[in-house]
Protein backbone atom coordinates (compact mmCIF):
# COMPACT_ATOMS: atom_id res chain seq x y z
CA UNK A 1 0.00 0.00 0.00
CA UNK A 2 0.94 3.85 -0.62
CA UNK A 3 2.67 5.85 1.97
CA UNK A 4 0.96 8.44 3.82
CA UNK A 5 2.58 10.91 2.92
CA UNK A 6 3.41 9.83 -0.64
CA UNK A 7 -0.20 10.05 -0.82
CA UNK A 8 -1.05 13.30 0.83
CA UNK A 9 1.88 14.66 -1.45
CA UNK A 10 0.09 13.85 -3.99
CA UNK A 11 -3.40 14.86 -3.35
CA UNK A 12 -2.13 18.17 -2.26
CA UNK A 13 -0.47 18.73 -6.42
CA UNK A 14 -3.56 17.44 -7.38
CA UNK A 15 -5.64 20.81 -5.34
CA UNK A 16 -2.25 23.05 -6.34
CA UNK A 17 -2.37 22.35 -10.00
CA UNK A 18 -6.46 22.26 -10.08
CA UNK A 19 -6.89 25.77 -8.07
CA UNK A 20 -4.13 26.81 -10.50
CA UNK A 21 -5.72 26.16 -13.37
CA UNK A 22 -9.21 26.87 -12.57
CA UNK A 23 -8.10 30.07 -11.78
CA UNK A 24 -7.34 30.30 -15.56
CA UNK A 25 -11.16 30.42 -16.08
CA UNK A 26 -11.30 34.09 -14.95
CA UNK A 27 -9.53 35.04 -18.21
CA UNK A 28 -11.37 32.46 -20.27
CA UNK A 29 -14.54 34.39 -18.87
CA UNK A 30 -13.16 37.91 -19.76
CA UNK A 31 -12.05 36.39 -23.48
CA UNK A 32 -15.89 35.57 -24.20
CA UNK A 33 -17.47 38.28 -22.80
CA UNK A 34 -15.15 40.60 -23.82
CA UNK A 35 -14.88 42.18 -20.21
CA UNK A 36 -12.04 43.13 -18.02
CA UNK A 37 -9.96 41.28 -15.80
CA UNK A 38 -11.99 42.62 -12.81
CA UNK A 39 -15.46 42.05 -13.81
CA UNK A 40 -14.77 38.58 -15.09
CA UNK A 41 -13.45 38.36 -11.57
CA UNK A 42 -16.87 39.11 -9.74
CA UNK A 43 -18.30 36.77 -11.99
CA UNK A 44 -15.77 33.84 -11.25
CA UNK A 45 -16.14 34.57 -7.44
CA UNK A 46 -20.05 34.28 -7.90
CA UNK A 47 -19.92 30.79 -9.28
CA UNK A 48 -19.07 29.05 -6.53
CA UNK A 49 -18.57 25.67 -7.85
CA UNK A 50 -16.32 24.38 -10.77
CA UNK A 51 -19.32 22.87 -11.89
CA UNK A 52 -20.82 26.31 -12.41
CA UNK A 53 -17.88 28.08 -13.48
CA UNK A 54 -17.26 25.14 -16.24
CA UNK A 55 -20.96 25.29 -17.36
CA UNK A 56 -20.99 29.32 -17.84
CA UNK A 57 -17.70 28.98 -19.87
CA UNK A 58 -18.91 25.95 -21.99
CA UNK A 59 -22.28 27.93 -22.57
CA UNK A 60 -20.46 31.18 -23.54
CA UNK A 61 -18.42 28.89 -25.56
CA UNK A 62 -21.03 28.10 -27.28
CA UNK A 63 -22.42 31.65 -28.31
CA UNK A 64 -23.27 32.19 -31.85
CA UNK A 65 -21.02 35.31 -31.64
CA UNK A 66 -18.03 33.20 -30.67
CA UNK A 67 -15.42 32.39 -32.98
CA UNK A 68 -15.72 28.51 -34.52
CA UNK A 69 -11.99 28.11 -33.47
CA UNK A 70 -12.07 29.74 -30.11
CA UNK A 71 -15.19 27.56 -29.78
CA UNK A 72 -13.61 24.70 -30.42
CA UNK A 73 -10.32 25.31 -28.13
CA UNK A 74 -12.41 26.11 -25.04
CA UNK A 75 -15.26 23.35 -25.28
CA UNK A 76 -12.28 21.02 -25.56
CA UNK A 77 -10.30 22.56 -22.64
CA UNK A 78 -13.33 22.46 -20.68
CA UNK A 79 -14.32 18.51 -21.61
CA UNK A 80 -10.60 17.84 -20.33
CA UNK A 81 -11.45 19.56 -16.85
CA UNK A 82 -14.27 17.53 -16.66
CA UNK A 83 -12.96 14.78 -17.00
CA UNK A 84 -10.17 15.25 -14.57
CA UNK A 85 -12.57 16.95 -12.17
CA UNK A 86 -13.39 13.62 -11.24
CA UNK A 87 -10.07 12.58 -9.51
CA UNK A 88 -9.81 15.84 -7.80
CA UNK A 89 -13.28 15.57 -6.58
CA UNK A 90 -12.23 11.65 -5.46
CA UNK A 91 -9.61 13.03 -3.53
CA UNK A 92 -10.98 15.96 -2.19
CA UNK A 93 -14.38 14.25 -1.01
CA UNK A 94 -13.40 10.57 0.18
CA UNK A 95 -12.03 9.19 3.58
CA UNK A 96 -9.42 7.45 3.86
CA UNK A 97 -9.10 3.65 5.25
CA UNK A 98 -5.65 2.25 7.11
CA UNK A 99 -4.28 -1.20 7.35
CA UNK A 100 -2.50 -2.47 10.06
CA UNK A 101 1.04 -0.39 9.68
CA UNK A 102 -0.91 2.84 9.67
CA UNK A 103 -0.72 3.35 5.97
CA UNK A 104 -3.71 4.48 3.83
CA UNK A 105 -5.11 1.25 1.68
CA UNK A 106 -8.20 2.35 0.24
CA UNK A 107 -10.13 5.23 -0.77
CA UNK A 108 -14.28 5.26 0.70
CA UNK A 109 -16.47 7.72 -1.43
CA UNK A 110 -18.76 9.67 1.16
CA UNK A 111 -21.98 10.10 -1.18
CA UNK A 112 -25.02 7.84 -1.73
CA UNK A 113 -25.61 5.76 -4.61
CA UNK A 114 -29.90 4.89 -4.83
CA UNK A 115 -31.65 2.79 -7.25
CA UNK A 116 -35.18 1.50 -6.83
CA UNK A 117 -34.55 -1.11 -4.31
CA UNK A 118 -31.73 0.41 -2.11
CA UNK A 119 -29.34 2.86 -0.92
CA UNK A 120 -25.83 1.87 -0.50
CA UNK A 121 -22.68 4.78 0.67
CA UNK A 122 -18.90 4.25 0.46
CA UNK A 123 -17.61 3.08 -2.66
CA UNK A 124 -14.65 1.79 -1.51
CA UNK A 125 -11.30 1.34 -3.82
CA UNK A 126 -7.99 0.34 -3.05
CA UNK A 127 -5.32 3.01 -3.27
CA UNK A 128 -2.60 0.64 -5.11
CA UNK A 129 0.23 1.56 -7.09
CA UNK A 130 -2.37 1.38 -10.37
CA UNK A 131 -4.18 4.00 -8.30
CA UNK A 132 -1.10 5.77 -7.87
CA UNK A 133 -0.22 6.13 -11.67
CA UNK A 134 -3.97 6.88 -12.12
CA UNK A 135 -3.16 10.39 -10.02
CA UNK A 136 0.21 11.32 -11.45
CA UNK A 137 -1.66 10.78 -14.66
CA UNK A 138 -4.40 13.19 -13.86
CA UNK A 139 -2.03 15.60 -11.98
CA UNK A 140 -0.10 15.86 -15.14
CA UNK A 141 -3.00 16.10 -17.82
CA UNK A 142 -4.45 19.21 -14.97
CA UNK A 143 -1.05 20.84 -15.95
CA UNK A 144 -1.18 20.32 -19.51
CA UNK A 145 -4.61 22.08 -19.74
CA UNK A 146 -3.08 24.68 -17.94
CA UNK A 147 -0.86 25.12 -20.80
CA UNK A 148 -3.66 24.89 -23.25
CA UNK A 149 -5.30 27.85 -21.72
CA UNK A 150 -2.25 29.82 -20.84
CA UNK A 151 -1.76 29.42 -25.02
CA UNK A 152 -5.60 30.42 -25.55
CA UNK A 153 -5.22 33.19 -23.48
CA UNK A 154 -1.90 34.35 -24.74
CA UNK A 155 -3.31 34.34 -28.05
CA UNK A 156 -6.18 36.45 -26.94
CA UNK A 157 -5.72 40.13 -28.55
CA UNK A 158 -8.58 41.18 -25.95
CA UNK A 159 -7.19 39.15 -22.59
CA UNK A 160 -3.36 38.74 -22.97
CA UNK A 161 -2.51 42.95 -22.29
CA UNK A 162 -4.37 42.73 -18.87
CA UNK A 163 -1.61 39.97 -18.01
Amino acid sequence: MAAMSDVLLRVGRLNYVWTNTESLLIYIIAHLLKIDKDAAIVVFLTLNTTRARIDLVERLAKLHSTPAADRKAVLHAMARMKKESKMRNKYNHCIYSFDDKGQISSTQMMRFVEDDKEISYGKVEQLDEKEIAALEKSIAEIVSISQSLWNFINASPHVSGEL
